[in-house]
C-alpha cells in the first residue's frame, strides 16, 4: 500500500506557480528523495503534505484515504512529521519542554505528567542511540544534538511519515554518517521517509527511489539503483553542469587581513574568541572549518567592526594606493542579516550600495538605473521568479541566497567574507557560486570562506584553518588533507595530540 499519494497538486503564490499538477505515490516503508533546483517546488510540495500550505488544486491520500490538511496540526494528528531546515526549537526551553510542547501528556485535568514524558523521551533516545539529557537547555546543545531533539519530537508524537528538509548542511562528515544510519533505522522500524536534499551522495546512500522536480513540474520518478548522480543532475538542471574554472597563481603575497590574539568574552561565560590569530592574503581562499557556534560568527562580526574584541586586534594593510575598500559580506543567516523580506528583489539588490552615484544623485534615485541593475543581477544569478518587484520573502531559500550573492559580488571590494555561501543552493547555483569565488580569487581578492561543507572547502580553498572553541587549532594546505582529518580536528583534536 502507498503511505502517501499526491494527486494533481497545484500551488501558486500570486502569479507564480510553485507546484504545477504534481502527482506522486510513495509506498509505505520507503526512503524517497525529492531533488531539484532552487525554486523547483520541493519544499513547497512537502509543506502542502504537512498542512503548511493549502493547494489551489489536487488532493492528498494517506493510506489510501483522502484527507484535507488545513494546518500542520491536522497532518501531525495523522502521523506526519517534518524536520525543517531551520529547526523549530525554543532555545530557552529544555529538551523535554520542546518535545512535549503542544502535545503535553496529562495525568488528569490540569495536571502534566512530566515524569512519564521524561521516561518516554529517555526510552526513545536509547532506542535510537541519542545521548540526550531531557533536562538540558536546547541553547546549550550543538547543532547535531538539536537535530536529534527535532527527531525525538516527531517520534514522541508517533509520526509514521517523516519529512526531512535539507537535514545535513550543518553536520560534520562523521555526523552525516550517523544521521544516515538513523534514517536507515527509522526505515527498519517501518517509517516512511521523505528526504529533501541537494547532496546527491546522500540520496544514493540511503534512498530507495527519487523524484526530480524542475520548474514546479515533476520530471521523473526512478529507482535510485537504476540511475546515476550525473543523470540526476542533468534531469534537475536540464543541461550539463560545466566544471569550475581552475585556480591560477596570482603571484600575490600581501596580507589583506591580519587578526592577532583576538579575545571576545560574553558575560561570565568562557571566551567566544580565545586568542584567535590568522592571516588572510590577497589572491587566496582561506577556508575556515568548524562545527557551528565555535566562534565563526563572532569572528566575522569583529572583522566587520560590529563587535570590538576585549583584546587583540584586526589589521587591514592598505592597498598600494593607500586606500581601503568595503568588505563584501555573505551572512550565514540570510533572512536575519542579508535581506529585508518586505522589500522587493530590486530593493534588496541595492541594500548598502544605494547611495552610489550610479543609483542616485543628490539623494534623488534613478529608478531606471536601479531597475537595469536589478534585471542584470537577476539574469546573471538566475533568480526565480525573475520579476524584480517580487517580494523577497516569497522567494525560495535558495533564490533568497542568490539575491544576497548578486548584491555582494557586485561590490568593489578587496575582501570577501563568505559565510555558508552555498547553503540551500542547488547543484547549478552551487557551481555558479564556486565559479564566482574562484574568479574573484584569481583577480586578487582575499576570500575567507566559512562552510560546513568540507567537500566545498577542500575544492575551493588554498589553505584551510580549523576553528574550535574560539581558537585556530590547525592550518592545512587544502591539497594535503581530507574531510575525515578535518572532521577529527573540528571535534577538538590538536596537532600535537593527533
Amino acid at each position: 500500500m502507498n503511505a502517501v499519494e499526491l494527486h494533481h497538486i497545484t500551488k501558486r503564490f500570486g502569479h507564480y506557480t510553485a507546484n504545477d499538477d504534481i502527482s506522486l505515490a510513495i509506498p509505505a516503508g520507503e526512503i524517497h528523495a525529492i531533488v531539484g533546483e532552487n525554486g523547483a517546488g520541493k519544499s513547497t510540495l512537502m509543506k502542502v503534505l504537512y498542512g503548511y500550505h493549502t493547494p489551489e488544486a489536487g488532493s492528498i491520500h494517506i493510506d489510501g484515504r483522502e484527507h484535507h490538511f488545513p494546518d500542520p496540526a491536522a497532518a501531525i494528528a495523522l502521523g506526519i512529521g517534518m524536520v525543517h531546515q531551520h529547526f523549530m526549537l525554543i532555545p530557552a526551553l529544555t529538551v523535554l519542554e520542546n518535545i512535549i510542547l503542544g502535545n503535553e501528556p496529562v495525568a488528569g485535568p490540569g495536571i502534566l505528567s512530566i515524569g512519564e514524558a521524561r521516561n518516554q523521551i529517555r526510552t526513545l533516545a536509547e532506542q535510537h542511540g541519542f545521548a540526550i539529557d531531557p533536562d538540558a537547555k536546547v541553547a546549550t546543545l550543538p547543532v547535531s544534538a538539536q537535530q536529534k531533539v527535532e527527531i525525538l519530537k516527531i517520534l514522541f508524537r508517533k509520526a509514521r511519515i517523516i519529512i526531512f528538509d535539507e537535514p545535513t548542511p550543518v553536520l560534520t562528515p562523521q555526523e552525516v554518517d550517523l544521521f544516515l544510519d538513523h534514517v536507515r533505522q527509522l526505515k527498519q522500524e517501518g517509517k516512511t521517509l521523505l528526504l529533501i536534499t541537494h547532496k546527491l551522495a546522500e540520496v544514493f546512500a540511503v534512498s530507495d527511489r527519487l523524484t526530480v522536480l524542475r520548474g514546479g513540474k515533476l520530471i521523473r520518478t526512478v529507482r535510485t539503483a537504476d540511475t546515476t548522480p550525473a543523470e540526476v543532475a542533468r534531469l534537475m538542471t536540464g543541461q550539463e553542469i560545466p566544471p569550475s574554472p581552475a585556480k591560477v597563481a596570482t603571484g600575490q603575497k600581501e596580507a589583506a587581513l591580519v587578526a592577532t590574539d583576538l579575545v571576545l568574552r560574553r558575560g561570565e561565560q568562557k571566551n567566544v574568541l580565545n586568542g584567535l590569530s590568522l592571516e588572510l592574503f590577497h589572491g587566496e581562499i582561506l577556508g575556515l572549518a568548524g562545527v557551528e557556534n565555535n566562534g565563526q560568527a563572532e569572528l566575522v562580526e569583529v572583522i566587520l567592526g560590529l563587535r570590538r574584541p576585549d583584546s587583540g586586534n584586526c589589521r587591514f594593510p592598505p592597498n598600494t594606493d593607500g586606500s581601503h575598500r568595503p568588505i563584501s559580506h555573505i551572512p550565514d543567516d540570510r533572512i536575519r542579516d542579508g535581506m529585508i523580506g518586505e522589500f522587493s528583489i530590486e530593493e534588496n539588490c541595492i541594500l548598502g550600495i544605494h547611495k552610489e552615484l550610479q543609483f542616485s544623485t543628490h539623494s534623488v534615485y534613478s529608478h531606471s538605473a536601479v531597475g537595469h541593475f536589478a534585471d542584470e543581477r537577476i539574469r546573471t544569478f538566475e533568480i526565480t521568479p525573475s520579476e524584480r518587484k517580487f517580494p523577497a520573502r516569497h522567494l525560495s531559500g535558495g533564490n533568497q541566497q542568490k539575491m544576497v550573492l548578486a548584491r555582494e559580488f557586485s561590490k568593489k571590494s578587496d575582501i570577501v567574507l563568505a559565510n555558508q555561501p552555498t547553503r540551500g543552493l542547488d547543484i547549478k547555483a552551487i557551481e555558479f557560486v564556486h565559479t564566482a569565488l574562484i574568479n574573484q580569487r584569481n583577480e586578487g581578492k582575499a576570500i575567507l570562506l566559512i562552510s560546513s561543507d568540507l567537500a566545498e572547502l577542500l575544492k575551493l580553498s588554498d589553505r584551510i584553518a580549523v576553528i574550535f572553541e574560539g581558537s585556530i587549532t590547525a592550518i592545512f594546505e587544502a591539497s594535503a588533507t581530507t574531510d575525515k582529518e578535518l572532521g577529527l580536528f573540528m571535534t577538538g583534536v590538536r596537532r600535537q595530540s593527533a
